[in-house]
């Protein structure tokens, strides 16, 4: 291998790389490893997208004005605490970047998601990981791990992977605790799967908490991962940082125009929310019956604690033409698929089923 050119800081050639979740091949048909929504877009976002496709020799809004204009209308809250992104993911690199000096340390729960030691080793932070307890997250214990060198703090809420929730009142008790110079990131990418009344109302809790960010995204209940959409919520101050950091023109008119038309659609939004929650619950019904010890989820996936139980079924999956997200010694996420995807996974999970390929969304 050559050696690096000189430019290069040596740190940066250090940092482990974000792994995405293995790709659809001829060997694997069905890919339930990134939490992708089955379903395609919305149909109103095609049209939308034709339609904006004829203004592309033009740069974006720059300030995605038409997206916090719905945004503010949605959740409600003031445009002035909105901050849009090309996807949820660099918001967290932005947030350690503002809040972070070299040396200074960011906790989390772990397992969480992946993305939050690389953004917070990418910037030469420590992070400080605090185990889950029955799979979800310690919020007591991550209180007690805040040092005087803690600047952030990551809560991941419905936790990747593991799909457990914090309620609201714990995440209350969580940010009292808290110092004045530790920022808090509620990370809701898979908020709109949430049934569970007692999650934390993170609109009102925003309000009432000035170091408190909620990030959110469109690829997951709105299924526009391929187009890169995030959003935060958060206090003007922080707004006017993350826009002082952002690369000007980040999120496209067609991603703009896709979000927009999609938050719009609201029946059509909740009724493909209510078919995940119920293929979710049946999943997870159907995997304790199976003596699997999944925990209850509230995201469009599953986890399967680790063991070589766990691995042995990650195996199977793939041999039936399903790729899983095996997370090593971080146990197994399964992603929700369609509903035929879904009763291979129970099959599979029971070991009644052939090793074979799945043609239409059912075994075959």
């Amino acid at each position: 291998m050559p050696s690096p050119p000189p430019t290069v800081r040596e740190h940066f050639l250090t940092l482990p790389a974000y792994v995405a979740g293995e790709p659809a091949s001829l060997a694997v048909t069905h890919k339930l490893s990134s939490n992708e929504n089955p379903e395609p877009p919305l149909p109103a976002v095609g049209a939308a997208l034709a339609e904006a496709a004829g203004r592309i020799n033009r740069y974006p809004d720059l300030g995605n004005s038409a997206l916090v204009d719905a945004l503010a209308r949605r959740l409600p809250a003031p445009r002035e605490r909105l901050f849009v992104s090309p996807g949820a993911t660099p918001l967290l690199d932005q947030l350690v970047r503002l809040t972070t000096a070299p040396d200074e340390e960011v906790v989390t729960g772990w397992p969480s998601f992946e993305g939050y030691p690389l953004a917070i080793r990418a910037n030469g932070a420590r992070p400080v990981t605090v185990p889950l307890r029955r799979a979800a997250l310690d919020l007591p214990a991550m209180a007690a791990a805040i040092t005087p060198r803690t600047r952030l703090v990551f809560v991941c809420s419905p936790n990747n992977p593991t799909g457990t929730t914090v309620t609201h009142d714990q995440l209350a008790a969580f940010l009292e605790r808290v110092p004045e110079r530790v920022h808090v990131v509620l990370d809701e990418a898979y908020v709109e799967y949430v049934d569970d009344p007692a999650a934390p109302r993170s609109v009102e809790l925003v309000a009432q908490h000035p170091r408190l960010t909620v990030v959110r995204t469109f690829s997951k209940a709105h299924g526009l991962a391929g187009l890169r959409v995030g959003y935060a919520l958060t206090h003007p101050t922080m707004v006017d940082a993350l826009t002082r950091l952002r690369p000007a023109f980040g999120v496209t008119a067609l991603a703009e125009a896709a979000a927009v038309v999609s938050l719009r659609a609201e029946r059509e939004l909740a009724d493909r929310v209510a078919r995940a929650r119920c293929e979710r619950d049946r999943l997870v019904a159907g995997l304790r019956a199976a003596g699997w010890p999944v925990p209850p989820s509230q995201a469009n996936f599953v986890w399967l604690p680790p063991g070589p139980r766990t691995r042995e079924l990650a195996a199977r999956l793939r041999a039936n033409g399903l790729t899983t997200r095996l997370l090593g010694e971080d146990g197994l996420r399964i992603s929700l698929g369609t509903p035929g995807i879904n009763d291979l996974v129970l099959h599979t999970a029971t070991e009644d089923v052939p090793a074979g390929p799945v043609r239409g969304g059912t075994p075959v």
